[in-house]
């Protein structure tokens, strides 16, 4: 159970840190989705949306049973869930239109995109602490060891292995 809650969050910092890096990647020629990314056709962005969105919904489910909310917490349950629901995933800029740029222009067009995700993390960091707010200290105990293995977990996975010594 911990395994699917933590290859989900991985799954979601992923995808965030692909919609924030889509730009750089256009303009290094490797478009998103394109050959390489996942095989020589490219990756179906909206069946990994759609399956990282059900692995969110069932950890959502779990955690919500977990923490067995009251009634009076359910609205800022509510509005954390829909702040963290995952939108589809931003289009890549053009890339022929992108090379028509100068590259001051990219780069404006990269921080305009970077301004857009800010503001979403924004959105979703304040239903966090208005949820964590009407919390109990064991019910955040219960949430903050939820986020803190899935934390764990994607450190570990991201760390590259070590390299194999050589026999004597």
């Amino acid at each position: 159970m911990k395994s699917l809650k933590n290859k989900f969050f991985i799954g979601l910092t992923a995808v965030a840190i692909t919609a924030a890096g889509g730009v750089f990647a256009q303009n290094a020629g490797v478009g998103m989705g394109g050959p390489g990314m996942h095989g020589p056709e490219g990756g179906d962005h909206a069946k990994m949306h759609e399956k990282m969105k059900a692995g969110m919904e069932k950890h959502q489910a779990q955690l919500h049973t977990k923490l067995k909310l009251t009634e009076a917490q359910e609205p800022a349950w509510k509005t954390f869930v829909a702040a963290s629901t995952p939108t589809a995933m931003p289009t890549p800029p053009d890339r022929k239109e992108m090379d028509k740029l100068t590259t001051p222009e990219r780069m404006e067009k990269m921080l305009e995109r970077g301004k857009e995700h800010q503001a979403k993390m924004q959105e979703r960091l304040t239903a966090l602490k208005t949820f964590y707010a009407v919390l109990t200290p064991e019910q955040q105990k219960i949430f903050d060891d939820s986020h803190r293995n899935m934390r764990h977990h994607f450190m570990q996975h991201k760390q590259a292995p070590e390299p194999v010594k050589p026999s004597k």
